[in-house]
């Protein structure tokens, strides 16, 4: 009997040992769970953080996109501007060979004209001699 209770006497002890080792391991375990919440919820948070920029980066792409196209509108416009302003240059210049041209003629016609000047004031016209 003696052998029996030195036997159960061990085996509570390697027992007793097994449940304290099994508690620091629970309590290593716990630990870390608790540890790997903390870190969840900080990469949630940096998750939340992350898309909130991603969210102002996109807004603020769609509103480049819509500075880019008035942009692309006014140089738009600014170009038709340009070829309607070439287009009236054109004609300017236009006119202003057939107002030289014009003034040319007038000049040939009006040379048969001569006028006498007396005391620097004109008088009638006179026939020039052709």
């Amino acid at each position: 009997m003696r052998n029996l209770a030195q036997r159960s006497a061990g085996a509570a002890r390697e027992i007793k040992s097994l449940i304290e080792q099994s508690h620091v391991q629970v309590s290593a375990g716990s630990a870390l769970a608790q540890q790997a919440g903390r870190t969840m919820a900080d990469v949630v948070d940096s998750v939340h953080k992350v898309s909130g920029i991603i969210g102002e980066i996109s807004s603020a792409s769609r509103a480049q996109a819509q500075g880019i196209a008035a942009i692309g509108e006014a140089i738009g416009a600014m170009d038709a501007q340009t070829r309607d302003s070439a287009g009236m240059v054109r004609e300017a210049a236009a006119a202003a060979v057939a107002l030289k041209d014009e003034a040319r003629h007038l000049a040939e016609v009006v040379s048969v004209f001569h006028l006498d000047s007396v005391n620097g004031a004109s008088t009638r016209p006179a026939l020039l001699a052709a």
